[in-house]
């Protein structure tokens, strides 16, 4: 009896070990966050730097043509401006193909201005501005051989010059997005992993332990009746 008294113990003290040797069970939050951040400071040194230069031109009215005619004129001039036909006059100045060309322009205006931004992009400064400036004189040059029927003028407001600073982020803006992401991915999956199987509960004679599932399987099913009682016998 005292053999098996102290083989319980030392299994209880195993298990307590072996327990306190388990990991916690919030360590997929820090290590996610920790290849994310990993992840994306490489990122952010191994990627090459890329560029973005921006000019503008605004749609003017003449002296017959409302201002808020030049304003959705802007709209729609920004729509066409990486258009093929526009393209098409912008590729010799540019340089490039017209394909490639495509992927490295883009246009944007406001509502309420009839201003519109167009952005070259690349990884060289100067041909970041060449770009813009081709795209913009020839969206203007293509727009104002119908200024006598639309009654707007496309004219350029700002030419894009050769940037200094590298629009894509650097390493540690690029770091602390990655720590982020994979600090929310770690959160998701704590949420959505499947619970652990039930704790083990002591004994009512305090020497070992028995799992929780098994103290409930032990339990009659409901709808099960067992007899309690013995059937009288016949008088």
């Amino acid at each position: 009896m005292a053999d098996t008294a102290d083989q319980k113990k030392t299994d209880h003290r195993s298990e307590k070990k072996r327990r306190g040797l388990r990991p916690p069970a919030w360590w997929p939050l820090p290590a996610c966050a920790l290849l994310g951040m990993a992840a994306g400071g490489a990122y952010g040194v191994l990627k090459a730097p890329e560029y973005a230069a921006t000019s503008y031109v605004v749609a003017v009215p003449d002296d017959t043509t409302e201002p808020a005619t030049a304003l959705g004129f802007s709209q729609a001039y920004a729509r066409i401006a990486t258009s093929s036909s526009t393209l098409a006059y912008a590729q010799p100045r540019a340089g490039i193909d017209a394909r490639r060309l495509r992927t490295q322009v883009r246009a944007e205006t406001s509502p309420e201005s009839p201003m519109i931004a167009i952005t070259g992009t690349s990884k060289s400064p100067a041909e970041a501005a060449d770009i813009a400036n081709a795209v913009a004189d020839a969206l203007s040059l293509s727009s104002n051989q119908a200024a006598k029927n639309t009654g707007v003028q496309l004219l350029l407001f700002n030419q894009a010059v050769a940037p200094t600073d590298p629009a894509s982020p650097s390493a540690p803006i690029s770091g602390a997005v990655g720590l982020c992401a994979g600090g929310l991915l770690g959160g998701l999956w704590l949420l959505a992993r499947p619970a652990r199987p039930g704790r083990p509960v002591r004994r009512a004679d305090g020497e070992g332990t028995q799992p929780a599932v098994e103290e409930y399987a032990s339990l009659p099913a409901q709808g099960d009746h067992t007899e309690t009682k013995e059937k009288e016998p016949a008088r």
